[in-house]
């Protein structure tokens, strides 16, 4: 329920009202309520008012827009483009023109979320690559302001998403030099970019504050560029780390010593035991076959989210992973494209069981589980009683299987999300898995619709209708992706046509 001061501050900001030719005289502690009815609201040029005259020496905003004791609704999921242009506008001003002691230090922009369907009434959303351009505009921009002798900037904390589309225009904004707004860095995600570009942004982005870096997609890295980056940036606060695929295959010019060692994995190693910070790792499709203990094995904090999926993982890795320290904290797990029930049971169920108390997200995604592994899979489960999240896609089991195992998920107290496989009975006979990517979509329909409601009856009948199940068989919403698609489409092209002349100028020269 909203309080007074919430309902009051709801009718100041109403068009008419006046609040903007009040603001001088208003209670300081009164401008994060009034901002946060003003963006509910969405009025542009009270908050570019605010944010001109904001007293206060700090400016949160994932803070002020997430849910509080006067406010109880979480406005983050709104990242509203008209709303956003005006804050920065407002930063700008308050940047060249506030004056006296009670002025702005620090602006953190953080915290919105960028979800499928964004609540914004406008319906123009600015996601985190728009807002990335938006902040590095004005940076720039106001470099070439004239500056007040004296005046203190104004550090602005960003998510920053950068592309090759963007970067220089990020390069620029994050160059040393006076400027009234600063941008740093707090989570960098990044995607087509040249290794020798992601070097040069991320020395610039302020590596001592990043807390989260996402290498993604269309950057092209092997072991030896990741070992040049550990090795020449620091990152002592990161908490979460991703790298693309193949980050760890070996340069074509390093042969591994005389003993099988490979030489990178070692410096690797090390420069991951320094992130003393780091609890989020995800190293998605890198063979990574017997490197797990040597990865893992020196890192000084238990880690909460690990993705090993499609790494090609062996009887030595499983057996770490379940015995490891890491092990008893894991909250978020992707083991997907192994097969563990048939190949590591006891390995993997050792791990499952000792992640239970804290797993909230279990990812098992083309595991080669079948009917046969639905009883023990059911039995490992049971003891998981924080688990929210559960994905099993890719995987042969059938309807019967299918309402077996959901019977034995009613009980998990927590569960409020379930992705289920198509069954085999929605497929032709003779279907073989993993399924390509054509053979995915070619099932019947209907009968799978018949299927998911029995499925959905079972719930029903249990009183868990707060579990939502569904089947993405083409993945789920990526808001990132779905901005820089023709970017992206742009770069993958560019890629093709490059192999491409390569692969003919090889062949001209074998000729």
């Amino acid at each position: 329920m909203r309080s007074l001061r919430c309902l009051s501050a709801e009718v100041l900001v109403e068009p008419g009202a006046g609040a903007e030719q009040s603001l001088d005289t208003m209670a300081h502690d009164l401008y994060p309520l009034l901002f946060k009815a003003a963006f509910m609201q969405e009025r542009a040029e009270l908050l570019q008012a605010l944010l001109t005259r904001w007293p206060l020496a700090e400016f949160r905003l994932g803070a002020l827009l997430a849910p509080n004791a006067d406010h109880p609704e979480d406005l983050r999921d709104r990242p509203c483009r008209p709303c956003l242009e005006a804050c920065v506008r407002g930063l700008r001003a308050h940047a060249l023109h506030a004056t006296g002691r009670a002025r702005l230090r620090w602006a953190d922009l953080t915290g919105l979320r960028d979800v499928q369907e964004p609540r914004c009434r406008c319906g123009r959303p600015l996601g985190r690559w728009g807002r990335t351009g938006l902040l590095v505009r004005t940076c720039v921009e106001l470099r070439a302001e004239p500056r007040v002798a004296g005046r203190p900037a104004v550090d602005l904390l960003a998510d920053l998403f950068v592309t090759d589309g963007n970067f220089e225009a990020v390069v620029r904004a994050l160059r040393p030099g006076p400027a009234p707004l600063r941008l740093r860095c707090l989570t960098f995600r990044g995607d087509s970019l040249r290794p020798g570009q992601l070097l040069q942004v991320l020395r610039l982005a302020g590596p001592g504050v990043l807390r989260s870096l996402q290498v993604v997609h269309n950057v092209r890295l092997h072991a030896g560029h990741v070992e040049q980056l550990l090795a020449h940036v620091r990152f002592p606060r990161l908490t979460a780390l991703t790298l693309p695929a193949k980050a760890f295959d070996p340069p074509r010019a390093r042969a591994p010593t005389p003993d099988g060692r490979e030489p990178y994995l070692a410096t690797i190693a090390m420069a991951l035991s320094k992130m003393t910070q780091l609890t989020e790792l995800s190293l998605a499709f890198s063979t990574l076959t017997g490197k797990i203990p040597q990865l893992l094995g020196s890192l000084q904090t238990p880690l909460r989210t690990l993705d090993l999926a499609n790494c090609a993982l062996n009887h030595v890795d499983m057996a770490f992973l379940a015995d490891c320290l890491h092990a008893a904290h894991l909250e978020v797990l992707d083991l997907s494209g192994h097969e563990l029930v048939s190949l590591y049971p006891a390995t993997f169920f050792q791990l499952l069981g000792r992640a239970a108390p804290s797993l909230r997200a279990l990812t098992l995604e083309e595991c080669g589980l079948g009917d046969e592994h639905v009883g023990r899979l059911a039995l490992g489960l049971s003891a998981c009683l924080q688990l929210q999240e559960l994905r099993l896609l890719g995987n042969p089991l059938s309807a019967t299987a299918l309402r077996r195992l959901f019977g034995c998920l009613c009980q998990l107290p927590e569960l409020r999300c379930v992705e289920f496989p198509v069954p085999t009975d929605c497929y032709p006979e003779g279907a073989t898995y993993p399924l390509d990517g054509p053979a995915v979509a070619k099932f019947d329909q209907q009968k799978y619709e018949e299927v998911a409601g029995e499925l959905r009856a079972v719930l029903l009948q249990a009183g868990r209708e707060d579990i939502q199940t569904c089947t993405p068989l083409f993945g789920t919403f990526d808001p990132d992706v779905q901005e820089t698609g023709p970017e992206l489409g742009a770069f993958l092209l560019q890629a093709l046509k490059s192999t491409l002349e390569k692969f003919c100028s090889t062949l001209e020269q074998m000729e």
